[in-house]
């Protein structure tokens, strides 16, 4: 009786997640999931939901194989540290030893130099990519991946003190990758398939480059998809051993039940035990020597999401959005893989659901404590140190600071691009965010004395409000001036029609007008084409360099018709407030924009 009531209930529950998964596949415009399950017992289920094809309505299967986006870092991780128990890598060893042709552009490289470790751990200071590494129609599957540098001397920019603080960072996994092969002697998707995957019995796994289309077409692989449910083939990319990996959920559950064993395969020492309790346990870094649990380290994330710790990696890849976590003390885990690639779909629901499922146990937050010492020189505005895209500093600069002030006993971190945090001190400078469980974030000193606030995966350095303050007033100036003259222009025109373009508004209205002139020529190419050298991205080169040249031939002719009437004075004001926008914009790198740079 009892088996056959267990029997009922486990079928019950199967039924009622498979009705809540396809719940959220409804509500949040998404076309399909696969996922497993690894239960405590070793059990493993699998699943689908679904579409794997929109035009032609077919289902996904639990056959069905899939894209997994960065989750390929955790499995790349594995083959370096294959390589690492068998001696053939050093973690600690200079990346420079192993890639004697890249030289960083390291300025701090006589005392601390880049080492395997600190591309493992996203802790080398490096930019994550440019647009012509992620977008660009060159890339092939073949492609040598040095080709993803050819200017080294900027794109590998060493920007903090490496193991020193987390950045994420594709271009450093791509290394790992030429790494691999420098030692291997071949192409780090052959042996990685060879020796990582076919080991760990993945056999419906690859590393290799997968496509929906064309020549070598995958009949088994899902199509991925964006918001409005277009499909899109997968294109190969520089940057391919960041984000190229292929799956079904049945070969993610045989991954999850290895990384929580012992390291042995076969009776042999797959991997050093030592290196496997490492896995997500961040080392060396400034908050992880302060005390601070969170982070991530050798190819997993420490995550306190929905109530529960895990070690986990996300991904996401132009149609698909992946994620991947195992709870090693409670011997379980979860992985899917949904195929479309959403800027609005809420995929933590599914995590929720999964951790619902495998009944995780909540761990006990930590007491509230008294900090060690007085806090309050950390209070007031602090921007990312270092940002993870360079090239996007200043936006995140100008609109990502966060505000960190008194909020009675507890501190806030304020922000215009985050849920505003309670922060509650749990001992020493080490305080927990009210949506986390545990300790999510400390206060500490750099190593010149600024005042850093880190959570494990960001890490932000205190900066003067005035100079927040100077570049919110620059951005509004230079939007009230551009808004000014943009109304002028077409009063101006409907006022003087042939007789417009010798009315001093008309160079900066002209100028601005041409900016809409690319839109039409990007709307033709593929997305994949971004960061290449085309047409479009000549044009838009062309246009927001000629915008500034029209706001200085707008002041010219407007101060010189001033004495006409006093509306020049307010044209000649506004295009110089725009103009000292786009001053600062030149000087932060983002005009002329040139996306292949």
């Amino acid at each position: 009786t009892l088996a056959v009531l267990w029997v009922l209930f486990c079928t019950n529950a199967h039924a009622d997640r498979q009705r809540d998964i396809e719940t959220v596949l409804s509500e949040e415009g998404l076309s399909g999931i696969a996922w497993s399950l690894v239960r405590e017992n070793g059990e493993v289920s699998t699943g689908t939901a679904g579409l794997r094809d929109n035009p032609t309505h077919s289902s996904f299967t639990v056959d069905t194989r899939f894209h997994v986006g960065s989750l390929t870092k955790s499995l790349l991780a594995t083959g370096v540290l294959r390589m690492a128990t068998d001696g053939l890598i050093e973690l600690d060893a200079p990346a420079s030893r192993y890639l004697q042709d890249l030289i960083f552009a390291n300025p701090r490289s006589d005392t601390s130099k880049v080492t395997v470790r600190h591309l493992l751990d996203h802790t080398s200071g490096l930019n994550d990519a440019h647009m012509s590494q992620m977008f660009s129609e060159r890339a092939k599957p073949d492609t040598p991946l040095a080709d993803a540098f050819p200017e080294p001397d900027t794109q590998l920019l060493i920007r903090s003190q490496p193991g020193s603080r987390f950045s994420y960072s594709n271009m450093g996994y791509t290394l790992l990758g030429m790494i691999i092969e420098s030692v291997a002697g071949s192409r780090y998707e052959i042996y990685l398939d060879n020796y990582v995957l076919a080991p760990l019995n993945m056999y419906d796994s690859t590393f290799a480059f997968t496509t929906q289309e064309g020549e070598g077409a995958d009949p088994t692989l899902a199509w991925g998809h964006v918001d409005d449910g277009s499909r899109y083939a997968a294109s190969p990319i520089f940057l391919r051993p960041a984000g190229q990996f292929t799956s079904t959920a049945a070969d993610l559950a045989r991954y999850a039940q290895f990384l929580m064993s012992d390291g042995v395969v076969d009776g042999q020492q797959f991997i050093d035990e030592t290196l496997m309790r490492s896995r997500g346990l961040p080392f060396g870094t400034q908050a992880a020597s302060g005390g601070l649990i969170a982070g991530y380290a050798l190819g997993l994330g420490r995550r306190d999401r929905h109530g529960v710790v895990g070690f986990c990696h996300g991904g996401n890849v132009v149609g698909f959005v992946a994620m991947f976590c195992i709870f090693p003390d409670e011997h379980r885990a979860f992985a899917y893989s949904v195929n479309t690639d959403s800027e609005t779909a809420d995929y933590g629901r599914f995590d929720a659901l999964f951790v619902r499922a495998l009944d995780i146990p909540e761990p006990v937050p930590p007491p509230t404590l008294s900090p060690d010492q007085d806090i309050s020189q950390w209070s007031g505005r602090s921007i990312l140190s270092p940002n993870r895209f360079q090239t996007f500093a200043y936006l995140d600069n100008v609109f990502g600071a966060i505000n960190i002030s008194a909020d009675g006993e507890l501190l806030a971190m304020t922000s215009l691009q985050i849920e505003p945090r309670l922060l509650r001190p749990v001992g020493g400078q080490i305080y927990s965010a009210n949506d986390r469980t545990t300790s999510s974030h400390i206060f500490l000193r750099g190593e010149e004395g600024e005042y850093l606030l880190s959570d494990g995966f960001k890490t932000y350095e205190k900066v003067s409000t005035s100079y927040l303050f100077a570049h919110w007033i620059s951005v509004l100036l230079g939007m009230l001036g551009l808004v000014w003259l943009l109304l002028a222009g077409i009063i101006t025109m409907f006022r003087h029609r042939s007789g417009m373009l010798r009315q001093a508004p008309a160079p900066a209205f002209v100028t601005m007008a041409l900016l809409v002139v690319p839109v039409p020529f990007f709307m033709s190419q593929s997305f994949m084409a971004l960061g290449d050298f085309t047409l479009a991205s000549v044009l838009l080169a062309t246009v927001t360099l000629l915008l500034p040249a029209g706001l200085v031939l707008t002041t010219i002719l407007a101060w010189k018709a001033r004495t006409e009437t006093w509306v020049n004075l307010l044209h000649a004001i506004a295009a110089v407030f725009a103009l000292q926008w786009c001053a600062v914009l030149i000087a932060a790198g983002m005009l002329p924009l040139r996306l292949w740079a």
